[in-house]
């Protein structure tokens, strides 16, 4: 290269240096540089994309959660979501407990960020929904509903009537619980109970829920609240039917297809068709037993909101590329 070459290319090399840091660094828009410049607004976007592409600008990010952005946003575009919070792989080394306890703290943050005083939030029984809120520490004024009853034999603390009333102590707003079980012996007393002060104020309150946290569950011993909690006869039935995944008691198929099964009508939780109105649905899925249920989960596009681990994220970009989601 001549000497007029290299002069010409360190020029431009430093015209671009300076551009990018007005860009960058002082926050002035491309219509200020390109008047300083004496050129046009696309040029400067062109010598901003240029910077990038060929390293002379580098952008870091250092969150101060532990956040895989790039699979993240995999995730999210392969299933349409509003937004998808990938547990970075370093963080997803871990057991079972301490990866429930990092996913609960991810959501406990996401949770404190997006909620708003006209906020109208439910919670589904699940650990993973009682770890996020050991995490929370702020939320603003507004009320906390309990999803579905609580499973028998369960831990107090991990009762979701408990983990209601601590958010809601949080929030500083009111607390409509259900005190019941979740899956009841037949439909009469299902109906009986709904029709209780108590429970009937708070399914009462489901109509009017903006943001829902629950817990994606597998059709497998140990991965589902509502699989444990059936006699084996009936969970085995319902697994004839081609059922895949559950949240807060309602069952789907792997294709997202929402199962009647019966089961419905004898477990005190919120309808599905409520459910489904709810603008907001942040969903924890985690662990690899339960990749294909989380799968199954996005396909119904009832979910804004995913968390997940790394782990899963990669089966989940598997999966969508070999049968993309409609």
């Amino acid at each position: 290269m001549s000497n007029q070459g290299q002069r010409s290319r360190l020029t431009g090399t430093i015209t671009a240096a300076l551009i990018a840091h007005r860009f960058y660094i002082q926050g002035r828009s491309k219509l200020e540089i390109a008047k300083e410049f004496g050129i046009s607004r696309f040029k400067v976007a062109r010598i901003l994309t240029a910077a990038h592409d060929t390293g002379l600008v580098r952008i870091e990010f250092d969150l101060p959660v532990p956040v895989d952005l790039s699979l993240s946003d995999e995730v999210r575009t392969a299933y349409g979501l509003r937004r998808a919070l990938v547990l970075n792989r370093a963080e997803t080394r871990a057991d079972r407990s301490e990866l429930r306890r990092r996913i609960g703290a991810l959501a406990a943050d996401l949770l404190s960020e997006i909620a708003t005083p006209d906020d109208v939030i439910g919670l589904a029984w699940a650990r993973s929904v009682n770890a996020m809120t050991e995490s929370i520490r702020s939320l603003p004024k507004c009320p906390i509903v309990q999803l579905c009853g609580v499973q028998a034999g369960m831990d107090m603390r991990d009762r979701s009537v408990e983990t209601v009333g601590r958010v809601a102590a949080v929030a500083g707003g009111d607390a409509y619980p259900i005190y019941g079980p979740l899956v009841l012996p037949d439909r009469r007393t299902n109906d009986i109970l709904r029709k209780q002060p108590g429970i009937a104020e708070t399914f009462e309150q489901f109509q009017h829920l903006t943001k829902a946290v629950v817990s994606i569950g597998a059709w497998l011993p140990g991965e589902s609240t509502v699989y444990d909690a059936l006699p084996p006869s009936e969970r085995d039935s319902i697994g004839q039917r081609g059922v895949a995944a559950e949240i807060a008691a309602r069952l789907f198929d792997a294709d997202g297809n929402v199962l009647s099964t019966g089961l419905a009508q004898h477990v005190l939780a919120i309808p599905h068709a409520q459910l489904r109105r709810v603008p907001e649905i942040i969903a924890l899925g985690y662990t690899m037993p339960k990749a294909r249920a989380v799968d199954a989960v996005l396909r119904s596009g009832i979910v804004t909101t995913l968390i997940t681990d790394a782990n899963v994220a990669d089966t989940l970009l598997h999966l969508a590329a070999h049968n993309p989601p409609k």
